[in-house]
């Protein structure tokens, strides 16, 4: 029994005293082994996934860092494909909404959308229409959201108006969310 009560009360020091040696033990390479060259490290596979929303339940992502929300993208239906990490999805018939810091936001419909997590962008193609909260309208051909910057770029047949009824033409554009910091050319 007193070897019993020393083991109980040694197990958990052993198990602690184990579990603190980070060395892994020392192999030898066996005679088959020598000169074999490494084996490549095996990669994902890529995915391939598509979704299918209604009127009802559109598809719907969220996008938030630090807990503000950057961008909610509403859409009709997506395919995405690339490893987790590195996927590039395509949305049809989309609606994205950017948010600032400062509480202004900006709808932008166009009948694509592309998340691209290489490029941390998101890019609306083919006919955009955008409008802020303070009342500016944009329309473009193709506008790109840079995620890390948290800026805008837009290219092909730009107009911007704002509520007032100024009305500025250029080919593209970098901006802020609010389209307030705006630079046409």
């Amino acid at each position: 029994m007193r070897g019993a009560k020393c083991l109980s009360g040694c197990l958990p020091v052993l198990l602690l005293v184990c579990a603190c040696n980070p060395q892994a033990p020392k192999t030898t390479p066996g005679p088959a082994s020598r000169g074999a060259q490494p084996k490549a490290a095996a990669t994902a596979p890529p995915l391939h996934i598509t979704g299918q929303g209604s009127a009802r339940r559109p598809v719907r992502i969220i996008q938030q860092v630090q807990n503000r929300i950057q961008y909610e993208l509403i859409a009709k239906s997506y395919e995405s494909r690339g490893a987790q990490g590195k996927a590039r999805a395509v949305f049809q018939d989309a609606r994205v909404t950017f948010h600032d810091r400062n509480g202004t936001t900006m709808t932008a419909t166009a009948p694509q959308a592309i998340v691209d997590e290489n490029t941390n962008a998101v890019t609306l193609v083919d006919n955009v229409h955008a409008k802020t909260s303070t009342g500016m309208e944009l329309e473009c051909s193709r506008l790109v959201y840079d995620r890390t910057a948290e800026m805008l770029h837009g290219d092909g047949n730009v107009v911007v108006t704002d509520p007032n009824g100024f009305r500025g033409t250029g080919s593209s554009f970098d901006s802020d969310i609010s389209l307030t910091h705006m630079r046409m050319l």
